[in-house]
């Protein structure tokens, strides 16, 4: 089969060739792959920046892939062929509390991903396609889908009523928008760029902040919320800014931490964090039951994903490319 594999850190190190296609083992199922979607964890991979010292020679990267099953192992009886079914990132977490050893067993590394022409899944861990969304629109949901949903959901306990804030207009952040807003939350999104605000502004968002030209945006968070705070925040940024992220969110209020564009780690003001009883809950996408469910409510709610552009398999590299550069919403490569 044709697969990209990566031979070294580095875009330039991410080749097309051909390897041997491989065969399910007894609980395993084997995907004619139909696309995959690109999350910046497959970027971090790809430069090295991303647990390096798990990364496998010779990579098959990405792990958000959808796909028909063509063959299925001898002990299997969750699917059949024909099924068309979605990769789950941390591939043993199907409930309850994650193991220590979850990122041991995920996809796109050190496990091979999808970015190649089939793909082996444990049965176990796959999940049912929605029928109501496209291979492009299923591609996008085992990673940023299911952490926006994980975030606000499942930990987070969302309301109808409460604010949300959401820092930019990447994948998770506009999953986020969607499902806070289909769920009746006020949401307040976070960009750098006036023209994604009113895109935003067309999927639901309340209020848009320009954090360029008003660079105090947590400031402006309670402003707009006579001085409560935001109920909970969807951190993608990182680094020290986190602090803002406190002081943007109510007393007692959630902060979820799922990104760090700015850096890995922050020097946090913990007075202020003490004093706010803040919650800083630290997001590793989510479990298998969660998944399921989040596709229910998609479904329910008439979710679709937002997709910036879709890329063909053998342009692999450019949509690497252009996730660098930055999207609204998420970037696609169909088989």
């Amino acid at each position: 089969m044709k697969a990209w594999q990566l031979h070294a850190f580095g875009l330039e190190n991410l080749k097309l060739g051909s390897v041997t296609r491989p065969t399910p083992k007894p609980h395993e199922i084997l995907i004619k792959v139909g696309a995959v979607s690109l999350n910046f964890r497959d970027k971090a991979i790809v430069d090295g920046i991303y647990e390096p010292d798990l990364v496998p020679k010779r990579l098959i990267p990405v792990s958000d892939a959808v796909g028909t099953i063509i063959q299925v192992g001898s002990k299997v009886t969750r699917f059949k062929v024909g099924d068309r079914v979605i990769s789950h990132l941390y591939s043993h977490w199907i409930d309850g509390t994650p193991a220590p050893d979850e990122p041991a067993h995920c996809l796109g590394t050190p496990y091979p991903g999808g970015l190649a022409e089939y793909m082996i899944l444990e049965a176990e861990s796959a999940v049912l396609a929605p029928d109501s969304l496209t291979d492009e629109e299923a591609s996008t949901l085992p990673i940023a889908a299911l952490t926006a949903w994980f975030s606000l959901v499942t930990y987070g306990n969302l309301k109808a009523g409460e604010t949300v804030v959401i820092q930019g207009t990447g994948g998770v952040s506009i999953f986020g928008l969607q499902i806070a807003h289909a769920l009746g939350a006020r949401v307040i999104v976070t960009t750098s760029s006036d023209a994604k605000g009113e895109l935003a502004r067309q999927l639901g968002a309340n209020e848009v902040i320009n954090y360029v030209t008003t660079p105090d945006w947590a400031a402006e968070v309670q402003k707009l919320t006579n001085g409560k705070g935001a109920d909970q925040l969807l951190e993608v940024v990182g680094g020290d800014g986190l602090n803002d992220s406190v002081e943007a969110t109510k007393v007692t209020g959630q902060i979820a931490v799922i990104g760090f564009l700015a850096g890995q780690t922050t020097n946090l003001n913990l007075m202020r964090v003490i004093f706010k009883q803040t919650r800083i809950q630290g997001i590793a996408v989510g479990h298998l039951r969660a998944f399921e469910e989040m596709n229910q409510a998609f479904d329910r709610y008439e979710i679709k994903p937002v997709i910036e552009k879709v890329y063909p398999f053998e342009e692999a590299v450019q949509a690497y490319e252009h996730l660098a550069k930055g999207a609204f919403g998420k970037i696609v490569i169909k088989m």
